[in-house]
């Protein structure tokens, strides 16, 4: 696996090509899950090609966001598909990192170890305190987008029922974020009840 060159290849790509209305679909989001990945990864005490894999699924995880928004991870898969065998990935790899991306569409449905890090990590952000601010580049990028326009009420109402039903999948993940993510959706509670 030259995981360099698939790293170098999707970043590019995702720099040069992306739409720039994508504000919460973006490459610091792509970066944002890699280095969350990686920590829960190292707490986790994955291999080193479990490692490679994991980081490789992190990078192309929205990737497909180049070509479609509605089922992205599946394009997200297919992009893998065609451009890892030329960086030395064999097909067992590609499965794994395919397979890893899909588990990551909402409601998220990790079953490996793998699975459940990526997932963790792409929503690591929840028990975090610059949870609001991410959140709000959705809103708008929807938005923006014409995917979905709504009051500010009904995006907290959206946020509560997220933070209420969302589940970190990996001990990690529960250990560094749980009480964060217990933390932003009482202050959601506070926001919607003080609407009221």
């Amino acid at each position: 696996m030259n995981y360099k060159a698939a790293e170098d290849y999707i970043l590019a790509r995702l720099r040069n090509e992306l739409d720039p209305n994508l504000t919460y679909h973006s490459v610091s989001h792509t970066l944002d899950v890699l280095d969350s990945a990686v920590r829960l990864a190292t707490m986790e005490g994955l291999s080193e090609e479990e490692l490679l894999m994991l980081k490789t699924a992190c990078l192309y995880h929205d990737s497909g966001m180049l070509r479609t928004y509605r089922g992205h991870e599946e394009a997200s898969a297919d992009i893998c598909k065609e451009t890892l065998p030329g960086f030395g990935y064999s097909a067992m790899h590609i499965e794994v990192i395919t397979n890893m991306i899909l588990t990551t569409k909402l409601p998220q449905c990790a079953m490996s170890l793998l699975d459940k890090i990526l997932c963790d990590a792409d929503l690591d952000y929840l028990g975090r305190p610059d949870c609001f601010m991410i959140a709000h580049r959705l809103k708008y990028e929807w938005e923006v987008l014409g995917i979905n326009k709504m009051s500010l009420f009904d995006w907290y109402q959206i946020q509560k029922d997220f933070l209420t039903n969302h589940r970190y999948f990996t001990g990690s993940a529960i250990k560094l974020r749980q009480s964060g993510k217990q933390e932003n959706l009482s202050q959601v509670e506070v926001i919607l009840n003080h609407e009221k």
